[in-house]
């Protein structure tokens, strides 16, 4: 691509690289340059003017943001029209954004004049929202830098997005005498807002002592139901592999696939599967509505998307989120702690 000031009479089918301003009007930064821009700049007294002229093998802003955007969308994503170099990505349903970060990576890395940026990872996002743009820095890039580009993405998109499915959730609170009935309300509460979002509901909500038999029992209960997910919440939060919650899941016949999460708060969180049906013990903080690691792990089982020992202990970088001041042990020692 050339580039730099020339002679206003050189200018037609360059492209206007800063905004002239004329008595009849601005013309635009981008605009291509004819023969009435150059008489317009002619009688405003301009002389020279910066352009930038595609050569051969060049490919223009557009077209190249169009190409690379069409590359890297996957399922659920849909891809905006360019402009100005730029071509926006949008969700087309309410789900979770999956990327394939060290893809994204290598692709940002292969030429300055291309870049591509999204949302985190993993995020939950809702129908019609940008999340992600792919914009060409130059007025043009080379076709080969281009098709280095493309190379890179491959076959495989880089990012798509998993739509919420509309489960129906079996949920166990167990008991102790210290435990409000209130408290097990407000629970249920912010559990369903949780779920609204994906049109998941809660199909049944048992109550049982905090010990391993009843608790096993009622799991086995909601296994053999309709519900798609179990969730307990235990009246004491889990403290090891040996713990009520983790003992009654084996008890009824399922798994413990992992405990204890690099999410804080959300720590104390547990996972598993009872007859094929994916089990979580909820962690204390999940009864409290603000953001917490039981909300990364939920939005993900609604979406679809596996859930296991690899993903949750993948989390650590960027899990150390706002402290709940609700909960029993916040993480800052009171003066005696600290002495």
């Amino acid at each position: 691509m050339l580039f730099g000031s020339v002679p206003i009479e050189e200018a037609p089918g360059a492209v206007c690289v800063h905004a002239v301003r004329t008595p009849e009007g601005v013309i635009k930064k981008g605009a291509l340059i004819e023969q009435a821009q150059v008489a317009q700049m002619r009688a405003a007294g301009v002389e020279r003017v910066v352009v930038a002229r595609l050569e051969p093998g060049d490919v223009g802003e557009d077209e190249a943001a169009r190409r690379l955007a069409d590359a890297v969308a996957g399922e659920g994503v849909r891809v905006e029209k360019p402009f100005t170099g730029r071509s926006n990505l949008f969700s087309e349903s309410a789900g979770v954004l999956v990327i394939d970060a060290p893809a994204v990576d290598r692709l940002n890395g292969v030429d300055e004049a291309i870049t591509f940026a999204t949302l985190p990872a993993y995020k939950p996002v809702e129908q019609g929202e940008m999340i992600g743009t792919v914009k060409i820095i130059p007025f043009a890039v080379p076709e080969g830098a281009l098709s280095a580009a493309l190379a890179e993405i491959g076959s495989t998109p880089l990012l798509r997005v998993a739509p919420f499915r509309p489960l129906k959730v079996g949920v166990v609170s167990t008991l102790l005498p210290t435990l409000k009935a209130s408290t097990v309300r407000k629970t249920l509460k912010a559990l369903e807002t949780r779920l609204a979002p994906a049109g998941a509901t809660v199909a049944a909500d048992l109550e049982t002592p905090h010990e391993t038999a009843a608790l096993a029992d009622k799991l086995a209960t909601l296994a053999a139901g309709n519900a798609d997910l179990l969730i307990v919440f235990g009246a004491s939060a889990i403290t090891d592999r040996r713990d009520v919650i983790p003992a009654a899941i084996e008890a009824a016949g399922g798994r413990v696939e992992h405990f204890g999460m690099p999410v804080d708060p959300g720590n104390l969180l547990l996972v598993g599967s009872l007859s094929g049906k994916p089990v979580v013990g909820a962690p204390g903080c999940a009864r409290s509505p603000a953001e917490n690691g039981f909300d990364w792990m939920l939005q993900r089982l609604l979406a679809g998307l596996p859930v296991g020992r690899k993903e949750v202990t993948s989390l650590g970088v960027g899990g150390l989120l706002m402290e709940i001041v609700q909960r029993g042990q916040p993480r800052a020692a009171g003066p005696e702690e600290n002495g």
